[in-house]
């Protein structure tokens, strides 16, 4: 018998149990020897089997199961056209923040500015600050600030320093890792700026989305700009969201507290957000587009059961369009998403999603 299934581009296929176990237990093993992290059990792989073959177009998790839902990007999902994962609905953020709450039930939201990004946000923080406390004044869950680090930015064209890149092209090594340096003291330093004022105007915490999606210099200036905030506002809310599964090793050798951030797993990078004072930490797993559902799942939850398991904070995976299993699609298809959260809160045991 074949149940259908996906790809990790969304295609729909056929498979047998038979080869959806075989792809399970194939994903897991390219994470385990990656990680240097244990296999799976024999029941983890049976749960994420019958998951998997389940033929119900959605599934979910048994009741007083449910776990917290976070939400990254703010009313950017609403306003944003579909090459932002947007519907291209004109709106106020106060409008798309109440929607969220009171008509699909989030547990929280946040405020975001259009470009995303802490650089951005800088020169417009008054407005900011002032739309937050006239939001919170309206709205009941918690209400966060998001932003991506976005070392990238720093960097020439857009920046002051040299671009890496460009640099190690030339040869330029250590001009290369001196501009990744200066870069991740610049973003910490606008972190501190950005998110201590976001606070003062009633922000109930602040998301660091895609650390690290500029490589290493990146990773650590966020964890160097998250300790300064944690310092400044002790009882602040501090999510901590990855990239990717492993930290890009742009510099190669820069490090936080002593630890090369360079090629480090969510096992690893929990730990130092910890350090640094992150209060929830967002593992992510990067999906595969030219393997099944049944293998991404099965690699994805061996990384995050891991994470979890060493973790001494709340693990809230990433699961959107290519992470946690999920296929590469813009509005990835409810069978797949529904698939991959119920796998993550049933074996990895997540705290929320």
């Amino acid at each position: 018998m074949a149940f259908y299934t996906r790809m990790g581009d969304g295609k729909r296929v056929e498979m047998t149990r038979e080869a959806i176990i075989d792809d399970i237990r194939a994903g897991m093993a390219d994470a385990a020897d990656m990680g240097g992290i244990p296999d799976l059990t024999e029941d983890d792989i049976a749960i994420i089997t019958d998951i998997v073959a389940c033929n119900d177009r959605m599934v979910g998790v048994a009741p007083g199961e449910e776990i917290v839902l976070t939400y990254d990007i703010g009313q950017l999902d609403f306003t944003g056209d579909n090459g932002n994962s947007g519907n291209g609905v004109d709106m106020g953020r106060l409008e798309a923040a109440l929607l969220h709450e009171r008509a699909l039930g989030a547990d929280t939201f946040e405020l975001a500015h259009s470009d995303y990004s802490i650089k951005p946000v800088k020169p417009v923080i008054s407005m900011e600050m002032q739309t937050m406390e006239e939001i919170q004044a309206e709205i009941v869950a918690p209400y966060f600030y998001g932003a991506m680090p976005n070392c990238g930015l720093y960097y020439a064209p857009d920046g002051p320093y040299g671009n890496p890149a460009d640099l190690m092209r030339e040869f330029k090594i250590d001009e290369a890792m001196a501009a990744a340096e200066a870069a991740a003291d610049h973003v910490a330093r606008d972190i501190e700026y950005v998110t201590t004022r976001l606070i003062q105007a009633g922000a109930d915490g602040f998301n660091f989305d895609t650390t690290g999606s500029a490589g290493d210099a990146d990773c650590v200036g966020t964890l160097n700009g998250v300790r300064m905030l944690r310092e400044a506002c002790p009882d602040a809310y501090i999510n901590v969201g990855m990239a990717g599964e492993s930290v890009m090793g742009i510099h190669g050798m820069i490090e936080f507290d002593g630890q090369i951030v360079a090629g480090l797993y969510p096992h690893q990078q929990v730990k130092l957000a910890q350090k640094a004072g992150a209060s929830v930490f967002g593992a992510v797993c990067n999906t595969n587009t030219s393997k099944s559902l049944a293998w991404n799942l099965g690699r994805s939850v061996t990384f995050i059961k891991e994470c979890v398991n060493q973790a001494e904070i709340p693990v809230h995976v990433d699961m959107g369009m290519g992470v946690g299993g999920i296929p590469m699609l813009e509005t990835p298809p409810i069978d797949a998403v529904s698939r991959c959260n119920k796998a993550m809160v049933e074996v990895a045991h997540v705290d929320g999603v």
